[in-house]
Formats: structure tokens, sequence, C-alpha cells
């Protein structure tokens, strides 16, 4: 790729030179990137993903694992997704360090709040966003307490950077290939409700769904159980038929039950951008000018989502019988 000087492109997406990659864990890339003039990125908070653009025209959301006080840098950890649709693959084998990509602005959907105490849970490579909460809590004295499950040592990434940290006293991994009383226990583990107390759980959606399931059971509040999953719910194609009307006085495509809106968009001839297709980017998001979008997407925060004015094509779908959308024609 050939580098520009002006870092800061015109469509908001920002150039970062690879500044250092090398393996984390078995199958897990550790990326470095910084600015090509050396200077400061914009500020994240911990929890927070950016969009990394790819060879291929292939753009993924990946979370950054730093510590949010390291305003010269974003790290990343990439697993190698063997089923996966080319992105892991693409930072795997043909991204190298030197090479100049392109990534979005950092966006924020699993913050930490305010509580007397945060329990970290990560399982697998959902230990990435976990990390820069356990550096930022740690950094402003908070208490908290991590703990890390993995199939086996050798494919938990940043394993030593933990037990190194000031913080591993606070720390507890766990393996699936450990005798029976060392493996995780989630009814052991975790405590039962508490207001002051929130817990943060990434990882496969198994993990999050045996964890999840743990702590409701324990009499856990949905308010004070925080999750993300690194893959989202497929998109939904199923429910009433409905209509996309293309502007106020546009034309109507007919929405089938079995259909996601861009797939009935495409179809019309209309020219949908699609990049993760799991509505994670919000590459394909589009502006409503009328009707109530039915939205299941993991870009948009509950805010926006509530404001009704811009939802996913590839994902959501409406819930009043015509949803007008603004598409250029």
């Amino acid at each position: 790729m050939t580098q520009t000087t002006d870092t800061v492109l015109a469509d908001d997406w920002i150039e970062v030179t690879v500044h250092r990659k090398h393996p984390a864990a078995q199958n897990i890339a550790y990326l470095e990137l910084r600015r090509p003039d050396g200077g400061d990125l914009p500020p994240f908070e911990a929890g927070a993903h950016i969009d990394l653009a790819l060879p291929g025209d292939i753009v993924r959301q990946y979370s950054l694992c730093n510590d949010p006080a390291q305003r010269d840098r974003y790290a990343l950890g990439v697993l190698l997704e063997a089923s996966g649709r080319g992105g892991s693959r693409a930072v795997h084998e043909q991204v190298c360090e030197g090479d100049v990509l392109r990534i979005g602005q950092p966006r924020n959907l699993f913050p930490l709040v305010e509580g007397r105490h945060a329990i970290l849970l990560a399982g697998g490579i959902g230990v990435t966003p976990i990390l820069a909460m356990a550096e930022t809590l740690n950094r402003e004295d908070r208490s908290f307490e991590l703990h890390y499950c993995g199939r086996s040592a050798d494919r938990m990434a940043f394993r030593d950077r933990i037990t190194d940290a000031p913080y591993a006293v606070r720390s507890r991994f766990y393996t699936d290939d450990a005798p029976p009383l060392e493996r995780f226990d989630a009814v052991g583990v975790l405590p039962t409700a508490d207001p002051g107390v929130h817990a943060y759980v990434c990882g496969p959606a198994g993990f999050i769904d045996h964890v999840v399931g743990t702590l409701r059971a324990k009499g856990w509040r949905d308010d004070n159980i925080h999750f993300e999953s690194f893959s989202a719910p497929a998109p939904v194609v199923d429910g009433a038929a409905f209509e996309i009307q293309l502007g106020i006085d546009g034309p109507l495509v007919a929405v089938q039950p079995d259909q996601s809106v861009a797939q009935a968009l495409i179809a019309a001839g209309v020219d949908v951008p699609l990049s993760c297709e799991q509505g994670i980017c919000g590459t394909c998001a589009m502006r409503v000018l009328d009707g109530k979008p039915d939205h299941h997407d993991m870009y948009f925060t509950e805010a926006e989502k509530a404001a009704n004015d811009q939802f996913t094509p590839c994902c959501s779908r409406s819930l009043s019988p015509r949803l007008v959308v603004d598409v250029p024609r």
C-alpha cells in the first residue's frame, strides 16, 4: 500500500502503520498499530473496538486490548478463524509489519460503568476488551477481579502480560485440559447478586450463555450484567413481509419473510454497500425517513436505536408495514 501524508482521510478513516506483528498464542496474532507520523491516535475507553480495512476489500471489527492511556498505539489480538469469512486469514497471512492500513474511529458498545466491584470474565480471544478494562480499573485503583478461561495454556493470548501485571494477584486462569477441580466452575466462582457489583463477560457465545445464565440463576439483574460476543446473531430473515420505499416519493420494494432488506434491495437493482453482513460494522447503514425499524444489529447504541432514524439493512427489519429510507437513486 502507498503511504500518504494525510493521516486522517476524507472519509473519516485513519491511516496507521503495522508497527509490530507477532504470535500472541497458538493461532492468535498480535498487531500494534501506530500513526505513520508517530502522533497520538483518537482516545478510546476500555471495551472499545475499531473497524480494520484489510486486503481484499474486507472490513472487520476488533477490540482494542491495550491500556487506553497509551495514546500512541492501538493493540489488537486476532484469532485465526478456520471457518470464518476471510478477515482473520488476511490478518494472519497477508498483513506484515510496515504495512499501512486504514482503521475507523474507536466505538464502544461494551463500556465500564460505575460500581463498587467489577468481575471480569474472558473466554478465549474474548480477553482482548477485558484486558483494556483490567488496565483501566487497575490504573484508577478500583476494585476488580479477572477470570480467564481457555482450552489450554498455549491458546491463551496475553497470559504472560497478565501474570506480569500489577493486577496478577487479582487474576485466575482456567483451562479445559486441567484436572476437573481446577477448571472454571461458574457456580462456585460467581457470587450471589449484589447491586454494587457488575460482571463483564466476553468470549464465544457458549461461554457467554453459560456465565450469564449462572449469574441470572444467582439473582443478578440484567443491569449489572454486561457482555459482548465476537460473533453476531444470524441475520433475521423471518417474520412478516413489509415494504421498503426509496425516498418519500420513490418506488416500493417488497421484502419477503425469507429475505433480508439488503437482499431485496440488491435484487431490485439498488446498490447496497456490504461488509460484515452481521450488523457489526455499519457499512450498510441507511437513514430512515419514516416508519419504525426492527433493530437486530450490534453497531448502533441503544440510544441510536431508540431514535429510529437509521438502521442496518443487512440484518434488521421493520416493525411497520412500510419503511421509508433515504437511498440515492
